[in-house]
């Protein structure tokens, strides 16, 4: 169980990231069409997957414009950004925002995903939704970084996430 705080209120998850050099979890998200994705729907890719309560936030809309912008020239990397927002309310997002390469997730039919990858917020007001955490992944999907963000407030270390990949 992770430790991490919201305005500096103690909060917790319900476990931990997956270790760097394990394979990741699979999944089962759902995209802007409502259709099922998973890890395999990315095959062969490098993922940056950046975990977000919510991208009706300050610090999940900036983080999602960022590495929006980073993706810039890449075509060897996929981020995917997940949260709990419906799809509607995330195409309305990246619609508004001009994201265009970041992919929007949402745990809309299950939160499998948080409890396999321990983002699950258990207690406190964000109880049932994720915290902020990125895991970078290999094509072959093996873990290569993670970082649980220890204040909800704060942004993740992009350039930590990125220099994973090289």
């Amino acid at each position: 169980m992770a430790k991490i705080t919201l305005k500096g209120n103690p909060i917790h998850t319900n476990g931990d990231l997956p270790a760097v050099g394990s394979q990741a979890p699979d999944f089962h998200l759902v995209d802007k069409d409502l259709n099922d994705v998973s890890l395999a729907t990315y095959a062969g890719m490098k993922k940056v997957i950046s975990i977000v309560p919510s991208l009706d936030t300050p610090v999940c809309a900036l983080s999602t414009k960022k590495f929006e912008e980073m993706l810039a020239g890449r075509d060897d990397v996929v981020v995917l950004v997940v949260s709990a927002d419906l799809p509607f309310a995330q195409s309305r997002f990246c619609g508004a925002e001009k994201i265009e390469q970041v992919k929007a997730l949402s745990m809309m039919r299950s939160r499998n995903f948080a409890k396999d990858y321990g983002v699950l917020i258990t207690d406190g007001p964000l109880a049932g939704i994720t915290a902020r955490a990125i895991v970078v992944l290999d094509e072959n999907d093996k873990v290569l970084h993670t970082e649980m963000v220890p204040e909800i407030a704060q942004e993740p270390d992009y350039d930590k996430a990125f220099g994973a990949l090289a």
